[in-house]
């Protein structure tokens, strides 16, 4: 059996899909990041966080600020795509922020969420909830 090509309406979205994540990797403050899974759900797929790291990926050589991108938990997963395994953490130290005793960005602070204006917080889900938690 033969495998089809993908539709052009597939292509489509996938363009449609990389450029909001392209407008949303634009808009990251100087000194902060956020998570691919964040950037998902601000494009309306939040089960998509794999394909923002594609669309990061395709994007090299841009200027966005793609090392502003960590993975859920803070770590610097896409770190080997900037050429040395270093750039992106000297690049985030360069901006002040700060990493834990696991070399993972502190997400309580430093997190920035796209969605923040749709829902009205600040802060990953499990953060808000170990908070109140934790009172």
């Amino acid at each position: 059996m033969e495998a089809k090509p993908p539709s052009k309406k597939l292509s489509r979205d996938r363009i449609d899909f990389f450029d909001k994540v392209y407008k949303i990797i634009a808009q990251i403050p100087y000194g902060k990041v956020t998570t691919y899974g964040a950037i998902a759900e601000a494009c309306g797929i939040k089960s998509s966080a794999r394909t923002v790291g594609w669309a990061l990926n395709s994007a090299k050589e841009s200027n966005l600020p793609c090392h502003r991108v960590v993975n859920r938990m803070g770590a610097l997963s896409g770190k080997m795509h900037f050429g040395s395994t270093n750039l992106m953490y000297e690049l985030l130290i360069a901006e002040g922020i700060e990493f834990d005793e696991k070399e993972r960005v502190i997400l309580e602070k430093y997190f920035w969420n796209p969605v923040k204006k749709k829902k009205g917080w600040d802060k990953p889900f499990f953060f808000t909830i170990f908070t109140i938690l934790s009172v």
